[in-house]
């Protein structure tokens, strides 16, 4: 039972195979930083500079302090971490340290100003790849595979998502624009509406994608029982049937944390939903439009699914169910990088990377299916899951302890998969995120399943 079995491609992460020439992983590295600015910039030049400096919800940061933050562990990680060099701007450090201020506090901060954090990020990326060009992958465990620059790269686009909830937010004139992912493929309506994964052990997590983070690490073995996944995550249409069942008044549904923070929040149907006469609509970055009862519900907490699997007559998935069931191959044993196997994400795999700005319609990406058949387990919308927030056995934390440890516990649910707003180099199968039970802000949706009969044999 392994991860993959003599397959260069499966033990390399990143976007080439096997062990790189360093020229090829210079090209990668900096393909990925090059392209999580570009995201950062449209982002952020979308608005005008009292919108960069506005705090849109006290959920979420001031744009302009993203910016500079992202600079600012850049040039922590890369220029000082691995290049050796000093402080650029010893003064700010506090200001962007993400555990010294919260969220709530920043905009009180006297934080650079447009002008100078777009300034400061441009000269600590030419500082960057004047580095990159020079610096050995050998050595210092940060150097290798390159992991100190994936690292960065993921910490970019993983702001760019907080970045794109903030714009989904912000009130005022719509200032981004998406075409749309098309329509369902034609055999989605003929959909089995859940698939049986098997029982037996799998290896979960990874010890060999060179820019797979802390919480990720080390590769382990994991019993899994039999259980049956939706095929696809659950809609909009169904989670409106849920709703027009008196879901969100009925308290049989809800656990009791969750029925009390249905109640004094007031919650009744997900973020950003309005009746409008007989039909949902929703705000979409600055647009109302009707709801699409195919597409994947979003903005839902992990309270109000868990409520709609209880109404469903069925559960969410743990942690584990849901990575064997995009990762496990049963007709080899192995487990995958991915559900449809080991090669990167592509356009024709999965909704990954802002280029849409909404999720597909369920039963989208054939190609990207899992073994079980599950489809759109990468990419759409983060998928709510059962557990809690923890380390795998072996954990160890680093580079630095306040990525994961300092997470783990009850107070947070974990969510798999990746949104519409994840880019493909952080859209790996054994990436894992978490919030409070709570949230609902993020891009997050769900799947429910259902305990199966043991098998014999």
């Amino acid at each position: 039972m392994t991860e993959s079995q003599l397959d260069p491609e499966a033990l390399s992460g990143g976007a080439w195979g096997g062990s790189p020439p360093e020229e090829v992983l210079r090209a990668a590295i900096a393909r990925e930083l090059t392209g999580a600015r570009q995201r950062t910039a449209l982002l952020t030049d979308a608005v005008d500079e009292d919108d960069l400096v506005r705090q849109h919800s006290p959920l979420m940061s001031p744009l302009v302090w993203d910016l500079a933050h992202i600079a600012n562990q850049e040039e922590l990680w890369l220029l000082r971490e691995v290049g050796g060099r000093d402080s650029m701007h010893p003064e700010i450090d506090p200001l962007y340290d993400a555990f010294e201020h919260p969220r709530s506090e920043r905009p009180t901060l006297p934080l650079l100003a447009p002008g100078e954090a777009r300034a400061y990020g441009h000269e600590v990326r030419g500082r960057v790849l004047d580095l990159l060009d020079r610096v050995p992958f050998t050595g210092p465990r940060l150097l290798g595979g390159g992991f100190a620059f994936g690292m960065i790269a993921q910490h970019e686009v993983q702001h760019d998502e907080t970045m794109l909830i903030t714009h989904q937010i912000r009130a005022g004139a719509p200032v981004l624009a998406a075409p749309s992912p098309g329509p369902a493929p034609a055999d989605a309506l003929r959909l089995p509406a859940e698939v049986l994964v098997p029982g037996g052990p799998f290896t979960m997590g990874t010890s060999t994608e060179p820019w797979a983070l802390d919480n990720e690490r080390p590769a382990h073995a994991v019993q899994v029982a039999p259980f049956y996944l939706d095929t696809t995550p659950v809609t909009s249409g169904a989670y409106a049937a849920f709703i027009d069942d008196g879901g969100y008044d009925d308290p049989r549904w809800w656990t009791g944390a969750g029925w009390e923070h249905r109640q004094q929040a007031g919650l009744t149907a997900p973020l950003y939903w309005r009746r409008d006469g007989g039909q949902w609509t929703r705000r979409v970055f600055g647009r109302l439009e009707p709801v699409p009862p195919d597409e994947p519900v979003l903005h839902v907490s992990w309270y109000e699914a868990d409520a709609y699997a209880r109404w469903a007559g069925r559960r969410l998935p743990t942690e584990a169910e849901w990575e064997k069931a995009a990762r496990f191959d049963p007709a080899t044993g192995l487990t995958r990088r991915y559900p449809w196997g080991n090669a990167e994400p592509e356009a024709s795999l999965a909704n990954l990377g802002q280029v849409f700005l909404r999720p597909a319609p369920a039963g989208s990406y054939p190609a990207g299916a899992a073994p079980c058949g599950a489809r759109q387990l990468i990419g759409d919308v983060w998928e709510w899951t059962s557990s809690d927030f923890g380390p795998y056995p072996g954990f160890e934390a680093w580079p630095y302890k306040e990525y994961s440890e300092v997470f783990f516990g009850p107070e947070y649910k974990v969510l798999r998969g990746g949104s519409f707003g994840v880019s493909p180099v952080a859209g790996r199968a054994t990436f894992r995120n978490w919030d409070y039970p709570i949230r609902r802000q993020i891009f997050s949706g769900f799947r429910t399943a259902r305990s199966g009969v043991a098998e014999s044999g």
